[in-house]
């Protein structure tokens, strides 16, 4: 059990809800090298827990306290937006052994951590990180300035004992999602303009097919759209959570 942030917790059909003094969710997923424990902190950021490590995705001050938390023994960030990267928080988290990836733009910003760039691939503790495209084709901030142009931001698959999540960052249900294989948990942005509306959200999961869709980052969208939208794709658990 992740002790800082766990007063207690109810286990129901392998998923664990947890009540906390931050009241964060906590699922647990099988995998043939131990229990990955996912905590939904908020909005694009997650904590993961895996083989003894501690896993922090994107995390940003505002949505918890990370005085409060397990030190980091890796950070990941997608890229270098403020509701995405927030140095404070990583200071907070990080120890003289903690490995931080981020994109290009993150590095500048913070001056310190590997960059992974689209399709590279590194093994950092035992774990295998694959940095994929996330970008928008459709929403600009103005003509040809898209919210996230192609090839700066990551997204990550990451391979867990025999499960690969994936955590797509801030982007469009673009072609290159249809290559990821044997997804079995991903995470899909859902607000607009800087993501996607349900019905691409819906697309991008017709494409990836993940045994668990958790849609994040949605902001007030309703996530019951996107339910709704995939009621027919039987092989897609929709799971909602407080990631707004």
């Amino acid at each position: 059990m992740i002790k800082s942030i766990i007063l207690f917790g109810i286990i129901l059909f392998g998923i664990i809800t947890v009540y906390a003094a931050e009241k964060f969710e906590v699922d647990t997923i099988p995998t043939s090298a131990g229990d990955l424990q996912i905590t939904f902190i908020g909005h694009g950021t997650l904590m993961l827990n895996f083989k003894n490590l501690t896993i922090h995705v994107d995390p940003v001050g505002s949505y918890a306290d990370y005085s409060t938390l397990p030190k980091a023994d890796l950070i990941l960030v997608t890229h270098e937006h403020g509701d995405h990267l927030d140095a404070k928080a990583i200071a907070t988290l990080s120890t003289d052994k903690t490995s931080l990836i981020l994109n290009e733009k993150g590095f500048a910003k913070l001056n310190k951590g590997q960059v992974m760039k689209n399709g590279d691939v590194k093994t950092v503790a035992e774990i295998k990180i694959e940095a994929v495209p996330a970008y928008n084709i459709k929403h600009e901030r103005r003509p040809g300035m898209p919210f996230h142009p192609k090839g700066e931001g990551n997204g990550y698959v990451l391979t867990l004992g025999d499960k690969k999540v994936y955590i797509a960052g801030d982007t469009e249900n673009i072609p290159e999602m249809v290559k990821l294989k044997d997804i079995y948990c991903a995470f899909l942005p859902m607000n607009l303009p800087y993501t996607m509306s349900p019905e691409m959200a819906a697309d991008a999961a017709k494409m990836i097919k993940p045994k668990i869709l958790y849609p994040y980052h949605f902001g007030d969208t309703d996530t019951n759209e996107l339910v709704k939208l995939l009621k027919n794709e039987k092989q897609i658990e929709v799971r909602i959570r407080k990631m707004e």
